[in-house]
């Protein structure tokens, strides 16, 4: 999976994701070369999920996976 920034080059690219325990855990490279791990909690999610405004919002994330890809 890859998040790209603006201007359309890769900013960070995922390339596993697991769980331990209640979190998920990721591992990729952010700008192609330095190497990252994180972890994922339900409460970090949460908030996440607390960032998002109006309804429509909601509606474009449980769609979102469906979409064609404006990148390739």
């Amino acid at each position: 999976m890859k998040v790209f920034s603006a201007d359309g080059s890769v900013l960070m690219e995922v390339k596993s994701f697991d769980r331990n325990g209640n979190n998920i855990e990721f591992t990729g490279t952010v700008m192609g070369a330095m190497p990252v791990k994180g972890s994922l909690s339900p409460d970090e999610a949460r908030k996440a999920f607390g960032l998002m405004k109006g309804k429509g919002l909601w509606f474009f994330l449980m769609s979102f996976i469906f979409r064609k890809s404006a990148q390739s």
